[in-house]
């Protein structure tokens, strides 16, 4: 065994210190902490519980039906990743729709759906923009691409969120966040320092190998233990201060902060991304005249709970019975990265 990881293991499995409820709010890390057994390795005074790190998970209920309405009512062509298209709307899921005659489409990239717009000019298609700053970019260069080649038939329905106010209306539910190293990849470390400097917030910011992982956590157990805020970048061969500066810029060139629904945690002010006035006409809600679409979500479901940490997914009444992965009926449930399909997966 690696010496490095060696000597992280010893130091979770031999902490002693104070009760510690650690957040995870990264999709890949519930995942790969459950795939690696690192929940076994834990000690009985330090939990680690899993936030609202997936991004089709914290994408509302409304969303779905208006994706839904974009394809059933204005017959538009959906095109969404994969894992976007069995999540439970209020009265159907675009599974649901398809089977109804509706024309979705799943797509590797919104370059994809760039592409089919352009190859079939008599079809209307819209690309659903999900995700955290990981996937933004991409949604923004799509949209920046769409308008250079005066594109009439591409749009976006976005639901893109960031992470920096999500923090802040999870104060309190943990004593540190393990950060997603891939985020802070794009946006550098600027706001988790100032989070803790400002709020108290602590954490650190993880890569996703055992030995990462490991690292991070043994980091978090050990300056958690102290009682102070703190940060630290345990994943330096990626994340930079500095983040990804042409990301960055595209995202302000195409996009601007808005406030925006997450499941479970409500409207967080200043959350989300909108696009600017300069791609009015590559906004689906705005291009369609779309009305206002509120989501009703199945009361059986748990999920906002869990993405906010309050429960584990094995607390909720449906959870292997009513709700599998064959027959989901909540979003983190569905999704590759939720932290309902991790538990049923691997416990």
């Amino acid at each position: 065994m690696n010496e490095n990881v060696k000597a992280a293991k010893d130091m979770i499995t031999g902490y002693s210190g104070r009760p510690l409820r650690i957040m995870e709010v990264c999709g890949t890390h519930t995942h790969e902490i459950f795939r690696l057994g690192i929940r076994n390795l834990m000690p009985k005074n330090a939990e680690i519980i899993s936030g609202p790190g997936c991004p089709v998970c914290v994408t509302p209920v409304g969303f779905i039906d208006e994706a839904c309405w974009l394809a059933l009512e204005k017959n538009c062509t959906v095109c969404t990743f994969g894992d976007l298209i069995r999540v439970p709307g209020t009265e159907m899921s675009l599974a649901g729709a398809r089977a109804k005659g509706a024309k979705v489409r799943p797509v590797y990239s919104p370059l994809d759906a760039v592409e089919l717009a352009k190859q079939n000019p008599g079809e209307n298609v819209v690309f659903l923009a999900v995700g955290f700053e990981t996937t933004t970019p991409s949604a923004c260069l799509a949209a920046e691409t769409a308008k250079s080649e005066g594109l009439k038939n591409f749009s976006l329905l976005t639901a893109n969120k960031t992470m920096p106010n999500a923090y802040k209306a999870l104060v309190g539910s943990a004593d540190a966040f393990i950060y997603p190293g891939h985020v802070n990849a794009i946006t550098g470390n600027k706001t988790c320092i100032e989070l803790c400097e400002k709020y108290g917030v602590s954490g650190v910011v993880a890569g996703f190998t055992a030995n990462e992982l490991l690292t991070a956590i043994a980091v978090t157990l050990t300056l958690a233990d102290k009682g102070k805020p703190f940060f630290r970048n345990c994943y330096p061969r990626v994340v930079k201060d500095e983040g990804n500066p042409a990301a960055i810029r595209i995202m302000e060139r195409v996009m601007q902060p808005c406030d925006s629904e997450w499941r479970g945690l409500g409207v967080i002010p200043m959350s989300g991304m909108e696009l600017r006035d300069e791609f009015a006409d590559f906004d689906a809600r705005k291009k369609y005249d779309m009305p206002e679409i509120k989501g009703k979500p199945n009361p059986a479901c748990r999920c906002g709970d869990v993405l906010q940490g309050k429960c584990k997914p094995c607390d909720c009444k449906v959870f292997g019975t009513g709700c599998t992965p064959q027959h989901p009926v909540g979003a983190c449930m569905v999704s590759g990265e939720g932290a309902c399909s991790a538990y049923y997966q691997y416990s």
